[in-house]
């Protein structure tokens, strides 16, 4: 009975340890979430300056088109901390950084990744602070 719970035991830390996202996996999902709140901040009313409205006729297009290029962007900007079973991202990406000449917000996020899915445990961003808990499954 014991050596049967200790398989069990041994054979989920094994399984636990073989789903832990790795950071191509994050970059997509973090691409993912990047779109859509970057899509959501820029392109509604407050969003991006008269004069860029003139010029971008389909701003989630846009934003959606540079999905590859935000998801390499947010893996730059995370620091990932490898428990084996289980990762914790942290990243901060935004600001002045990403354009000099657009007043983009700074986002920051720590994320869970483990058994092959990632949970956002919290965000914030400069424009306005929240807490999460949003499950996503794995891109």
């Amino acid at each position: 009975m014991v050596l049967a719970a200790g398989l069990g035991v041994g054979g989920a830390t094994v399984v636990l340890a073989l789903t832990n996202p790795g950071p191509a996996d994050f970059e997509a999902f973090a691409a993912e979430q990047l779109v859509q709140r970057a899509t959501a901040d820029l392109c509604g009313p407050d969003g991006l300056p008269m004069a860029l409205r003139l010029v971008v006729r389909n701003c989630p297009e846009l934003i959606r088109s540079q999905r590859h290029l935000l998801g390499s962007l947010a893996a730059q900007a995370s620091e990932r901390q490898n428990f084996g079973l289980f990762s914790l991202y942290r990243t901060t990406i935004g600001g002045p950084r990403v354009l000099r000449f657009l007043e983009l917000p700074v986002y920051r996020a720590i994320t869970l990744a483990g058994a092959g899915q990632f949970v956002i445990l919290s965000t914030s961003s400069d424009r306005s602070e929240s807490a999460a808990g949003h499950a996503g499954p794995q891109p």
